[in-house]
């Protein structure tokens, strides 16, 4: 079985909802919000939200700049 090819609208689209996913889980990891039992390292997590939301723009910035007229 043979998976269909993944367009640059989908890796855009992975990257969207991964730097969404890792922000929320930055945020609710926080001790703010009740004690947390959890061994994560939260400065490392909220760089690696931030690049793949840095891939985001990088790809939607891409996407606008091919359907812009020559």
């Amino acid at each position: 079985m043979q998976l269909p090819p993944l367009l640059f609208s989908d890796l855009t689209l992975l990257f969207a909802v991964g730097a969404i996913t890792l922000l929320i889980a930055v945020e609710l990891s926080s001790s703010y919000y009740g004690q947390t039992n959890l061994t994560l390292n939260r400065v490392k997590l909220k760089t690696v939200a931030y690049i793949v939301g840095l891939l985001f723009l990088i790809m939607v910035s891409i996407t606008i700049f091919q359907m812009l007229p020559e």
